[in-house]
């Protein structure tokens, strides 16, 4: 009997990955005013961000409701399948919730688990987990190293602007004015589920410095476990110029073509944080 892997579009995994990856990835709902997409099916992140730049409408993202869990639970089920459902935050979605309001409802086969993380902080844990299957280990198992292995995660992230802060309401006009004129570069982190402002920045290359600060109080990434960097919007002008600028944190990082694994952040975060920003995830040693 295998292990099925089902999580949600807020993981940024694009559905083109998850079949690469043998999984499945329920799309969650964004609304630009009176119009709704599938995240990563009717609109993909290059298209988010171009609505998100064009448009005066301030998107919102719906949660996953039940019945549409339960019904890829029984779809895996009925294939024989154990599945192990890898849900965004309970603290930032109620997807948590419905996930298992569903697996209730199918009963015996079906497990739950809350990342406490969101996008690439929610994908390392899911690649963590594909490595354990790969491995043979038992479900059971899978479960108690994630509940573990999730609280050694960081995700930090370094915004270009506190526009899309203000629109979302978590700033005020004032603040958000007072930073463009500054040139502040915001720093926030996944910390216990929920988003945490970790300071300011004044300048990109002194953002890039606090980052590397960041990854070093942690006393550096394990390169034995799943790490990876994002960027949001059209360009990753940032994220390269950030990468030259800390190049020494990964040198010992190896991969077959030299290369960092590289991902674009989607609508559930990106609503929040606007394009430009970079970000970071990985697990401390």
């Amino acid at each position: 009997m295998a292990i099925k892997i089902i999580t949600d579009s807020a993981s940024d995994i694009t559905q083109k990955e998850a079949e690469n990856f043998g999984i499945t990835v329920i799309p969650l709902t964004v609304t630009f005013g009176e119009t709704s997409y599938k995240d990563g099916v009717d609109l993909d992140h290059k298209g988010f961000y171009s609505k998100l730049i064009e448009t005066d409408e301030f998107p919102k993202t719906s949660q996953i409701p039940p019945y549409e869990y339960e019904e890829y639970f029984r779809a895996a089920r009925a294939n024989g399948d154990t599945v192990l459902c890898i849900t965004l935050s309970s603290k930032l979605s109620g997807s948590f919730q419905s996930a298992n309001i569903a697996a209730d409802e199918v009963g015996e086969g079906v497990y739950v688990l809350d990342s406490l993380n969101v996008t690439i902080g929610q994908r390392i844990l899911i690649l963590m987990a594909l490595d354990l299957i790969k491995e043979g280990k038992t479900i059971d198992e899978v479960i108690k190293i994630l509940e573990e292995e999730k609280n050694y995660i960081h995700l930090i992230a370094l915004l270009d602007t506190l526009e899309y802060l203000k629109k979302g309401g978590r700033i005020s006009a004032t603040v958000a004015t007072a930073g463009a004129l500054l040139n502040i570069k915001p720093v926030i982190a996944i910390q216990n589920g929920e988003v945490v402002f970790l300071g300011m920045a004044r300048g990109s290359k002194n953002g890039n410095n606090k980052l590397m600060e960041l990854v070093k109080k942690e006393n550096g990434i394990n390169f034995k476990k799943p790490l990876c960097l994002a960027y949001t919007g059209h360009s990753k002008d940032m994220l390269d110029k950030y990468i030259e600028d800390s190049k020494s944190i990964y040198e010992d990082y190896e991969s077959e073509d030299g290369s960092l694994p590289i991902s674009t952040v989607g609508c559930t975060i990106g609503t929040h944080i606007g394009p430009g920003a970079i970000a970071l995830a990985f697990f401390a040693p």
